[in-house]
């Protein structure tokens, strides 16, 4: 339980860092799924170059996190895919 938990909570930060990087503007579900999208393909490349100690957790999973929901921001605006905004009133 404490694991679905963690990934939330990392996806939900590395998903905030991302979208205030690419300037845009999404629900907090949606900032959710990114980092949490985000965080499996920084894992992916992650263990393909390094295990880490502890087999557990890898130092530099929320970097990665945030470049893997950064990286998809970016083939979303090259691909012209929106995600549902928020609206301001």
């Amino acid at each position: 339980m404490f694991h679905l938990i963690w990934y939330i909570l990392i996806g939900l930060i590395s998903g905030v860092i991302a979208k205030s990087v690419m300037h845009v503007h999404m629900t907090m579900f949606w900032t959710t799924v990114l980092g949490i999208i985000g965080s499996i393909i920084g894992g992916g490349v992650t263990h393909m170059f390094s295990r880490p100690t502890n087999e557990r957790y890898h130092p530099a999973g929320l970097i990665f996190s945030t470049l893997g929901a950064i990286l998809i921001l970016f083939l979303c605006y090259k691909l012209k895919i929106h995600f549902p905004q928020v609206n301001p009133f």
